[in-house]
């Protein structure tokens, strides 16, 4: 929850328009200033407070705790000029807050963390939990002294700058990557990646204190970090269990249930007769913690209470790094037509695949020391070969397309190569048919296909038949890869199927280089469009019998009884 707080009109004025903005998201805080801020730092992650900075500070200063537990608090001035993230940049989020901010009241967002002035992320900000001299390190990679990075395995982190490597010589400081437990000096830190699997048993009523401290002590004895579970696990007939919700609760992990079936399947290496007679499957702990594969690094172990026998088990599975893959549409070409979304998985990756021409559109975007793999034309199974083999090697890798990566772009090679061994998104974007669309006025209002023209990848015979199909059911078509150099005929024959079925007046748009600087755009109608005007830069779409020209725009009605109503005030 985000509280919000004001003094005055005016800043109850931009209050309210957050409020408006975030419903659900936000609590207005009324009353004296100082009970509402203090309030508001007791009961929500974090705050936005329409008041002086130095005010804010003085409010804020007697209840600051801990910086991992303080909330992320925004500042917006009197004027609506500014956002300051001001206390919480990077834990509390305050970074990403006043982004968000600027955004709803149209001013500045004002971040002055080292590490985000300077597009170096945060060690706090790599979505692991960090420990250990974090400010030192931060500053040692700020300043670019060599930090040597000493990493268990390639874990899926967004780009670190060059001066952090494993050939660090005489490092400043060092990082480490691993679940292990370490003794670190003052100028060393550790991520812990989410690595563990904790396979957990118990009887009906053990006691929460029993399940953790099993837990706990176990990973203790093993020389290995709580940080680093990344859930426990048991099976479906547990996953009510209070002891074990609750240890699953007190970990901020998830809790993961299988099917006694699913369980019994799995080898183990200390099966039991106890198990098999009370839920069905002959391991609990071992096998919820080995359904996902990895290495048994504990075997079962027992609980050990004063004077009574065991409640609990516990199990721990170390997983292999599983590299990220993000698949990520571009847009049409126009920077304000690129997804937050779409921006943040570029700054998330490690490595970047692409045409080398849509790698120029957003090299400013990505973070020092990304790894980008940019490759010329024709080459798209390749462009998704390398990405997958990227992933697979654990990096975060982002592959790029324009328009929307699933639509005649890298989405489908990609995932034709990729398996279940590495995590895969699919980011969208504006595609070329939306954006011409839009263009025009409202060609799509109705049922609409879009039909590449381009038979490198597919038979003519087979485009042929897609569009005779859309002829004869009345749907409007949108054209991708119309006509080039050498395929001048495949156009000109596919409006020709269209206009059987179809009037020589019905409406046909067509848009070239859609929202880039030198987009241009026509109405035309699909008796007088001249196939040799169009290139691979351009999209035509088609109407169907119901499509008109209003006001020079191109509309498709939603249904066709708004077309029984106009068609005689179009004729």
């Amino acid at each position: 929850m985000i509280g919000l707080i004001s003094a005055t009109a005016a800043g109850a004025v931009a209050r309210d328009r957050l409020a408006t903005a975030w419903p659900g998201r936000v609590r207005v805080y009324e009353g004296p200033v100082r009970e509402a801020v203090e309030r508001a730092f007791a009961e929500c992650d974090q705050l936005v407070c329409f008041l002086a900075t130095g005010a804010t500070v003085r409010l804020l200063a007697p209840l600051l705790a801990d910086k991992a537990s303080d909330p992320g608090v925004v500042c917006v001035d009197e004027g609506g000029r500014f956002a300051v993230s001001l206390l919480g940049g990077h834990g509390g989020g305050a970074n990403a807050l006043a982004a968000e901010v600027a955004e709803v009241l149209g001013c500045a967002p004002v971040v002055t963390t080292a590490t985000d002035a300077v597009g170096v992320p945060g060690l706090d900000t790599l979505g692991l939990p960090v420990e250990g001299a974090v400010a030192a390190v931060s500053r040692a990679v700020l300043d670019g002294s060599p930090v040597a990075l000493r990493a268990d395995g390639v874990w899926p982190l967004p780009a670190l700058p060059p001066n952090v490597t494993p050939a660090a010589e005489g490092p400043a400081a060092t990082l480490h990557l691993t679940d292990r437990l370490l003794e670190l000096g003052p100028a060393e830190a550790v991520l812990r990646p989410k690595s563990l699997v904790v396979g957990v048993g118990a009887s009906k009523g053990a006691p929460v204190d029993e399940v953790l401290g099993l837990i706990t002590d176990t990973l203790a004895s093993a020389g290995l970090s709580t940080l680093s579970v990344a859930e426990l696990a048991t099976v479906d007939a547990k996953s009510d269990e209070p002891g074990i919700v609750e240890a699953a609760s007190r970990l901020g992990v998830p809790l993961t249930t299988y099917s006694a079936e699913e369980l019994s399947r799995i080898e183990v290496p200390n099966p039991s007769d106890a198990p098999l007679d009370a839920v069905g499957t002959p391991s609990v702990a071992e096998a919820a913690a080995l359904v996902g594969g990895g290495e048994l690094l504990v075997p079962k172990r027992k609980s050990s209470p004063e004077g009574r026998a065991a409640m609990a088990t516990c199990a721990v599975v170390r997983r292999a790094p599983r590299g990220r893959l993000a698949v990520v549409g571009l847009g049409p070409g126009a920077r304000d037509l690129l997804t937050p979304r779409a921006k943040d998985e570029l700054r998330r990756a490690s490595v970047l695949v692409g045409l080398d021409q849509y790698v120029d559109q957003i090299r400013d975007l990505l973070r020092p020391g990304t790894t980008v793999l940019e490759s010329g034309l024709g080459a798209e199974e390749e462009r998704a070969r390398t990405a997958v083999a990227q992933a697979r090697e654990g990096h975060a890798v982002a592959l790029i397309g324009s328009g929307d990566a699933g639509v005649y772009a890298m989405a489908s090679p990609a995932l034709a190569e990729a398996a279940d061994d590495i995590e895969v998104v699919g980011v969208p974007g504006v595609t070329a048919a939306l954006a011409a669309a839009a263009i025009l006025g409202a060609p799509l209002g109705h049922d609409h296909v879009s039909i590449s023209l381009s038979d490198l990848h597919t038979p003519w015979e087979v485009i042929e038949r897609r569009v005779r199909a859309a002829a004869e059911a009345d749907i409007v078509v949108t054209f991708y890869n119309p006509r080039s150099r050498g395929r001048d005929w495949q156009l000109p024959k596919a409006l020709g199927i269209l206009a059987e079925h179809r009037d020589p007046h019905t409406p046909v748009g067509v848009v070239r280089n859609a929202s880039r600087p030198d987009e241009s755009s026509r109405l035309t109608t699909l008796g007088v469009l001249d196939p040799a005007t169009v290139d691979m830069m351009t999209v035509v779409t088609v109407g169907n019998t119901a499509t008109r020209e209003i006001a020079g725009r191109m509309v498709t009605p939603r249904g066709y009884r708004w077309q029984t109503a106009t068609a005689g005030e179009a004729e």
